[in-house]
């Protein structure tokens, strides 16, 4: 008799101590899912113009590495997009404006972690200049409060590799193209090879990728006197970056304003 009494004692408390674990687990589960929820929860917000204004150009670009460290990571923010939208109604304030080529590999806004309002983005077969492009970047600066302009090239760019190849587009009745093609054909002029001068060499096209990034910078500040004088005065930054198809990484150049002045 007292055997099954104490058999009866532990099968209580065993059920009481299974229960506490199971309570125990359940409070655990529930402050993991409210920490989940917490890091998880979308943005909602836009920039304003109060924030534009308080972000120095330097800031900015510093902004924009980090963002592109959570894409090459693969831990872009969340965010509410339907919430966004709705408040981007009432006015934009972009921080930054890209030029990028058309590639549809190159996912401007996701490569620097952005979202509705955060940034302009132009986009050309080549990311060259020209009237319309700078139209778009005098806008954006001078009137709209962006205060970094990026020429972003990437690698295996198509435009460059045809540039390289001396593809006739005009021989295909593609005259426009052929135009475009001949404005990045300068990039190709005093970039060094060992190897052979054809797309075939990777070192060789990225090098003339790059330089025709930084010649349209250069192009920019010689079309355009407003965003030149705007960059001697520090209000904004025109600079270059390359994109790495394979990596996701934006490597942005060495940062000279057209007077030789290093800005950061």
């Amino acid at each position: 008799m007292r055997k099954r009494i104490n058999l009866v004692f532990v099968g209580i408390v065993l059920m009481g101590l299974t229960a506490c674990d199971q309570i125990k687990q359940k409070e655990d589960l529930a402050e993991t899912n409210e920490v989940a929820t917490t890091l998880e929860t979308p943005v909602k917000s836009i920039l304003t113009a109060e924030e534009q204004a308080d972000m120095s150009p330097a800031e900015i670009i510093g902004r924009l590495k980090k963002g592109n460290e959570n894409f090459v990571n693969n831990n872009l923010t969340r965010r509410d997009h339907s919430a966004q939208r709705r408040e981007a109604m009432i006015g934009q304030y972009p921080q930054a404006i890209v030029l990028s080529c058309v590639d549809s590999r190159v996912p401007v806004e996701d490569v620097f972690d952005l979202g509705i309002g955060d940034i302009f983005v132009a986009r050309v077969a080549g990311n060259i200049e020209n009237g319309d492009m700078v139209g778009s970047m005098e806008f954006a600066t001078a009137v709209a409060g962006s205060k970094v302009v990026i020429v972003m090239g990437h690698t295996a760019c198509g435009a460059v590799k045809s540039t390289i190849d001396k593809v006739d587009a005009a021989s295909l009745r593609m005259n426009s193209l052929q135009a475009l093609l001949e404005k990045i054909e300068p990039s190709i002029q005093g970039v060094e090879t060992n190897g052979e001068r054809s797309s075939k060499n990777v070192t060789f096209t990225n090098d003339v990728i790059e330089k025709n990034a930084i010649r349209t910078v250069k192009d920019i500040r010689e079309t355009s006197p407003v965003m030149a004088a705007m960059e001697d005065k520090g209000e904004i930054i025109i600079v270059s970056a390359v994109y790495d198809m394979e990596t996701g990484r934006v490597t942005f150049h060495d940062h000279d304003d057209h007077n030789g002045n290093q800005t950061y």
